[in-house]
């Protein structure tokens, strides 16, 4: 038997935006704090990040071209191993949790 796999893609987010429910922003109170003002950077995810952003907005793109923009109000998480540029558009402050 022969598999043809020219034609097959495999998507794996490595980064995701969603809407908050009101129990996952109570979860956050504990986490960290951070902020940033308007910036390009450059940053390497050890580990899996899940933030809930407080203030401001922000881009993400991943060496892969994947791109994210979120602003306050999302909850946003980025997988371990990822590579990418930060671009924040309007000072940012987020709650954050690494797991």
């Amino acid at each position: 038997m022969t598999f043809n796999f020219t034609n097959i893609q495999i998507l794996y987010l490595i980064m995701k935006v969603t809407t908050p429910t009101p129990e996952q922003i109570a979860q956050t109170k504990n986490w960290g704090t951070w902020e940033k003002e308007i910036s390009e950077f450059t940053w390497e995810y050890d580990e899996k990040e899940t933030c809930y952003i407080l203030e401001g907005s922000a881009e993400v793109i991943a060496q892969n071209g994947e791109k994210i923009s979120f602003k306050n109000g999302d909850l946003v998480e980025f997988e371990a191993g990822l590579k990418c540029t930060w671009k924040i558009i309007k000072d940012i402050k987020k709650k954050y949790m690494f797991s």
